[in-house]
């Protein structure tokens, strides 16, 4: 297991801030030929929405790059 593995939430409370009481929408996309997963996460802010995406690499960590030849649709 990757030492440096790094979970979902906390790579969401690492660019929103922890706790942050902004509401939140996530929607799971996932390329169904090469099984690869990426995550949209839907955040209001005064400005408007804005949307990070987060990519799960093969040693099962999660990303803000997503993994090389990979895809995000």
């Amino acid at each position: 297991m990757n030492a440096n593995r790094t979970s979902l939430g906390a790579l969401i409370e690492k660019w929103l801030g922890a706790g942050a009481s902004t509401p939140k929408r996530i929607i799971r996309l996932r390329d169904s030929g090469r099984h690869n997963v990426c995550v949209e996460v839907k955040v209001a802010r005064m400005a408007g929405e804005a949307s990070l995406f987060f990519f799960r690499h093969e040693d099962g960590s999660w990303q803000v790059f997503p993994p090389s030849q990979v895809a995000c649709r």
